[in-house]
Parts: structure tokens; sequence; C-alpha cells
């Protein structure tokens, strides 16, 4: 099989039941404009995002890695009239943009951008007494993916959902000897997954429109 069955099946898949409407359609076009490399989730793999809010009956969600906001749509639009999604980006500019498309979207009653590094708005948020979120998706620069997790769990409460994206890097997760900071990062949390007692935990494998990877699938105890 080659990737083009995988794309297709996707497609298959998305025109079912993760059919983009024109705001989520307008976002995508937005990456686009600014001519940069589209590090968004898939449709299908949003529509899979926002069946795991409405599985948990999510009312709180924290998001680490806004980009354009793509995902912040999906996920926002599994929460109730009074729930709240946190997304965090640490380039302003970036949080602008995608400002645009939430406000575009109309969700801006439900999402609200900070703008900075994670882990110390992840600590800020720790030492504020936060209330803890529901699902937390994980979803930005991969050296720092286990300390962003370890956070994530004090962020959280029994029965909260953690999904970290992008885990198998192709495949490049089973070379011993990587040397890319970012295969190392990813590496360093999946191995952490096997000796962690805070969590139940499982790593799918994923293909499709974004080609060969993995989310990370934990539940806090």
């Amino acid at each position: 099989m080659d990737n083009e069955i995988f794309k297709s099946v996707d497609e298959y898949i998305a025109f079912r039941v993760a059919k983009e409407d024109t705001a989520l359609q307008k976002t995508s076009t937005s990456v686009r404009e600014a001519n940069v490399a589209d590090i968004s989730i898939s449709p299908v793999q949003g529509k899979m995002l926002q069946v795991f809010a409405a599985a948990c009956s999510a009312k709180r969600i924290l998001e680490l890695g806004t980009f354009f906001a793509y995902s912040t749509i999906w996920l926002a639009r599994a929460l109730p009239l009074n729930g709240k999604l946190i997304s965090i980006e640490i380039d302003e500019h970036q949080t602008a943009l995608a400002q645009k498309n939430i406000d575009n979207a109309q969700l801006s009653h439900l999402v609200e951008l900070r703008t900075g590094k994670a882990i110390d708005i992840f600590q800020e948020m720790i030492n504020s007494d936060e209330p803890p979120f529901d699902l937390i998706f994980v979803d930005a620069d991969k050296p720092p993916y286990l300390e962003y997790f370890k956070l994530a769990i004090k962020l959280s409460r029994p029965g909260t959902i953690i999904i970290c994206d992008n885990v198998i890097r192709n495949g490049a997760v089973l070379d011993e000897n990587a040397t890319d900071e970012k295969v190392i990062g990813v590496q360093r949390l999946n191995n952490y997954l096997s000796t962690c007692n805070d969590i139940v935990a499982t790593i799918l494998q994923t293909v499709g429109a974004k080609e060969y990877d993995g989310m990370v699938m934990a539940v806090v105890k």
C-alpha cells in the first residue's frame, strides 16, 4: 500500500462524518495564504478529538499549540454554552491569525488564547489553582513533550483525557540512536508511559491525509 490509499480513505471518512464547513475551510485557506507548512491536524483527526471531548462531556479543554486554530475550532464545538477552551501559542503573530479564525467561526465566547512559553503558562495555572481540565490536547514543539505531559497531569482530574499528537514520526521512534531532537522528545514521552502510574494509556498509529504518525491517548486515574 502507498500513501494514496490512506489519503483516499481519509477523504472517504471525512465526506461521511467530518465535513468541513465554511469556517474550517477558511481556516485551512488562511494557512495556505500565509505560505507556511500546514501542520494542522486533518478533518478526520479533528472529528476524533471532538468525539473524545463529547465522550467525557468536556466543559473545560486545554490545548497546547494553537497554530491557525484548526483543531481549536473542532474541539470548541464540542463544548456546552458555559464551556471554556484555553489554547496556548508561543508566537504572538500566530495568535493574532488564530484569533481571526476563531472569531470567524463565532467561537470567541468559548475560546481564550494565551501567548507565551507553554511550560511557564502551565506553571502559572498550577500556582494559581486553575480548575482541572476535562480534556488536554498537546500538539506543539516535541523536545519538551515529556515535561508538557507531566504538567498536564497536574492540571487534570481523575478521568481527564490527555492526547498528544505526532509521537510516531513516520516510524522514526524505532531508531534507538536517533539524533533528531523531535524524535528524541517523543521517545522520552513514549518511554515514560510504561512507568507512569497516574494514567492508563496507549499509543494509536495514525495514517491518512497527514501520512504516518501516531497519538498518545491517556486517561488520568
